[in-house]
């Protein structure tokens, strides 16, 4: 449980979520995540300023194996994306947690408390493997 860290929330999808000092959440994926995709090539970004709705795909991320959608984790509005990605989808691979996909701001701050906490997204790990 040492390579999840306890200030992110987390997604049943292995999104990580990162709030910031203005409330705004920065996304991601996980480590997990990566490590299954393999090498990343591609990531899909998705375009500022449009809404989503919790759980809604609105990024993609492709590696030399699959593809796998990346869900909002709550419902808002994309207020900016990660454009290095266009070019260095490869960063997620070096560091998945530092390396976010795109910044939401959420519809409603409250629902940052109804992800995953650290706890909660290693047991789900756990169950998976």
């Amino acid at each position: 449980m040492s390579d999840v860290p306890r200030e992110l929330k987390y997604t049943k999808n292995h999104e990580w979520v990162r709030r910031r000092d203005d409330g705004n959440l920065a996304v991601g994926i996980t480590d997990h995540a990566q490590e299954a995709l393999g090498d990343l090539v591609y990531v899909e970004l998705p375009e500022t300023g449009r809404e989503v709705k919790a759980g809604e795909a609105c990024a993609v991320v492709e590696s030399v194996k699959a593809a796998a959608d990346i869900y909002s984790p709550v419902a808002g509005t994309i207020i900016d994306v990660n454009q290095v990605l266009a070019d260095m989808p490869e960063l997620i691979n070096e560091n998945p947690y530092g390396t976010h996909i795109f910044i939401l701001k959420p519809q409603d701050p409250a629902a940052w408390e109804t992800l995953l906490d650290t706890e909660e997204y290693a047991k789900l790990l756990s169950e998976e493997s």
